[in-house]
């Protein structure tokens, strides 16, 4: 599914950090594709761009308090 771009914001997290801290960012093919205000912003840009199910979007923050899996699908959401 998409562990191949988390484990890119893992491998990456402390150069991302600096540049967009407290940001929302869309990762494709391993590389940050967008920054975003709002978890809602994002995935709406995403949608439109990527399409369901091809890109990820994370909270880019130091530590892991930001890592959380959440999976959602077009009946609930």
């Amino acid at each position: 599914m998409l562990e191949k771009e988390f484990q890119y914001y893992l491998d990456h997290q402390n150069e991302l950090v600096p540049i967009y801290n407290g940001k929302v960012i869309m990762i494709v093919n391993n590389q940050v594709v967008g920054s975003y205000n709002s978890e809602a912003d994002a995935y709406y840009d995403g949608k439109v761009k990527y399409g369901l199910g091809n890109f990820l979007v994370q909270l880019c923050t130091p530590g892991s308090s930001a890592y959380t899996m959440t999976y959602r699908n077009r009946v609930t959401f």
